[in-house]
């Protein structure tokens, strides 16, 4: 049996069942983000209990926490760098998606319409939900935020622990905490900027519009 598909059917076919792929990983990076903050966050509750419970022997209360403050603040922070690699494929995807609807614009008057770009996410529209407030609050609301504020706050409860161990007095030790979420939080923004502008500038490369971000 002769072969009738034509190359631009073949062509319709492959951008459909990409669409998909690329759909069904961004489904993939949201089930993962999830999954990974759940586990930290239950992790740091379960940490929370057993204080409360070791706080009652208080000769084994500082060694438990030398012990736990630092496991949670690495888990943290694996868990925080692994949640921007997450942002930074689910960017991918959305490229590659906006990529496949400039092209089913150009099928005529009917596709320009139902795939219009004002319709469409990142990269094809700015105007999206996340972005309309600017960069500076859509960086702050990620879920890499979240869980690098708290495991920020798990660090500064490290670190105002060991000054007051070593002899400080109270409010040196509350200054050099506070000092330490700062600290973090400021690298960690900056850290995600940095990530989320090589994914802006592989959408102004390959993407059919540009990004505010």
């Amino acid at each position: 049996m002769a072969d009738t598909t034509t190359p631009q059917t073949a062509l319709l076919t492959a951008l459909a069942t990409e669409h998909f792929v690329q759909q069904s990983a961004i489904s993939a990076t949201i089930s993962e983000m999830a999954s990974r903050t759940t586990i930290y966050i239950m992790s740091l509750s379960s940490a929370l209990v057993a204080t409360g419970f070791v706080a009652q022997s208080p000769e084994f209360l500082q060694p438990f926490l030398l012990a736990v403050l630092p496991s949670l603040f690495l888990l943290g922070s694996f868990t925080v760098l692994r949640l921007v690699d997450i942002a930074a494929e689910n960017m991918q995807a959305h490229i590659g998606i906006a990529r496949i609807r400039a092209y089913y614009r150009t099928l005529g008057d009917d596709a320009a319409f139902q795939f219009s770009k004002e319709f469409g996410r990142w990269p094809e529209n700015d105007a999206e939900p996340s972005l309309r407030s600017g960069p500076l609050l859509a960086h702050l609301t990620t879920a890499a935020t979240m869980i690098a504020f708290v495991n920020g706050i798990v660090a500064a409860a490290g670190v105002t622990l060991l000054a007051l161990y070593v002899g400080s007095a109270l409010a040196p030790a509350l200054c050099l905490g506070a000092g330490t979420t700062t600290g973090l939080m400021i690298l960690f923004y900056w850290y995600q900027r940095l990530r989320t502008k090589g994914m802006v500038r592989l959408a102004k490369a390959y993407g059919p519009e540009k990004s505010v971000l």
